[in-house]
């Protein structure tokens, strides 16, 4: 069978695996139908939080219910929110509750579609349409999507490079965290350098938590071919939990090189949209975890399918998610639901104006593991006020370049 056979064959499988997920929309969708509900706008927010943007978007109805949702990409911040404010004379007058049936237009009918931009737009409705189903129903998203499969949600931290800042997030109960040891020396990237300096980092925070608190890698796809490969191979012995992103997306190939080539647990996927971008990845079995982003991949129901699709390929889902709360409960109620959701990517965003911001709405975590969503929709809110008072600034990311002068990926 040719590539393209393969491919079509996988999504061909991926769709009836995702037929029972549409059914569930579809019957959530019918018991909102008796309430009249009907799209009158949207508005997005775009609020500062240091060195990057959160963008937010609420859909409003006629019955004075108002969705939240978050599509925020880092550098492309204003953009975005240009992009969420495009689906409103799509929107508007249309019944929130058809979820599916609006995904498929917002998606479908402009034509050109895909890449962060569009499609964290429509993923930023999209969470915002199921929050106001679940207020509507008065019950938590999750069980609009079938229901618990576990009880809690294991949750790692993203930290700093430091055993110390390990050994912080092991006192706070947790039992995984991550951290990006591939650190340029003053934007410049000596390979050589940068791979023995992080194979050292690591090995300190191994020695210092010890054998059975897991350790995560974020390579942000910094590495070239030769630099993956050097770098997973020499931390196989450290038993990580995976190395994300090692390479870059537009070849496969060089995944599927790497894989031969080491023992080293990877995963990747926060660049990659709706179910199409995952079948590779999970039917070829390139990566161990699969980590879509529920803010760019397509919203609380893709994400959903997603997972199916990894479960029937037995592999492991771990949500990107360095956002804020909107993005950590959206993935919170697929993660419940999702038998093969493995791990739920956290930061702490304990500051008192961000707990303001939300207004002390947002995940309970206790012991490492997020307790099930209780309020119904969503289960954050966003003030408003606060939120004017952090506006928007433009943020660029750092700019790395190899010593000759040459840009690097990121």
């Amino acid at each position: 069978m040719n590539r393209r056979g393969f491919v079509s064959a996988c999504l061909g499988a991926a769709g009836s695996l995702c037929s029972p997920i549409r059914t569930l929309a579809q019957q959530a969708s019918s018991r909102g139908k008796a309430l009249n509900l009907k799209i009158t706008g949207l508005k997005t927010f775009v609020v500062n939080a240091g060195s990057l943007n959160w963008v937010f978007c609420k859909v409003y109805t006629n019955a004075g219910l108002v969705g939240l949702g978050e599509g925020s990409v880092t550098s492309k911040e204003a953009t975005i929110a240009e992009a969420i404010m495009e689906h409103e004379r799509f929107l508007n007058g249309k019944d929130p509750t058809d979820i599916e049936l609006l995904w498929q237009g917002m998606f479908r009918f402009p034509r050109w579609r895909g890449g962060p931009i569009l499609n964290s737009a429509i993923s930023a409705v999209e969470i915002a349409l199921w929050d106001i189903l679940g207020q509507a129903l008065e019950v938590p998203i999750y069980k609009l999507l079938g229901g618990a499969a576990r009880p809690r949600i294991r949750m790692y931290l993203d930290v700093g490079s430091t055993p110390e800042d390990f050994l912080r997030a092991k006192e706070l109960g947790y039992t995984a965290a991550k951290t990006t040891p591939l650190s340029p020396d003053k934007d410049v990237v000596n390979p050589t350098r940068m791979i023995r300096e992080s194979v050292a980092r690591l090995a300190a925070i191994r020695k210092a938590v010890g054998d059975d608190f897991d350790i995560a890698v974020d390579a942000h796809g910094r590495c070239t071919t030769t630099m993956a490969i050097d770098f997973c191979t020499r931390v196989e012995e450290l038993g990580l939990l995976f190395v994300e992103e090692p390479t870059q997306l537009e070849d496969l190939g060089e995944l599927a090189l790497l894989r031969e080539k080491t023992k080293t647990h990877l995963a990747t996927g926060e660049r990659s949209f709706t179910k199409y971008g995952f079948a590779d990845f999970c039917s070829r079995h390139l990566v161990d975890y699969v980590q879509p982003d529920v803010c760019h991949a397509g919203g609380i129901l893709e994400l959903k399918k997603i997972g199916a699709i990894a479960e029937t390929y037995r592999v492991n889902l771990a949500p990107h998610n360095p956002q804020s709360f909107v993005s950590t409960m959206a993935s919170l109620h697929v993660d419940a639901t999702t038998p093969s959701a493995a791990i739920q990517e956290s930061t702490l965003n304990r500051t008192q104006w961000i707990q303001d911001l939300f207004e002390g709405t947002g995940p309970q975590v206790t012991q490492g593991y997020a307790s099930l969503p209780t309020r119904p929709g969503l289960g954050v809110t966003l003030n408003e006020k606060v939120a004017a008072a952090h506006p928007y600034k433009p943020t660029n990311r750092p700019e790395y370049h190899f010593p000759d002068g040459s840009v690097t990926d990121q």
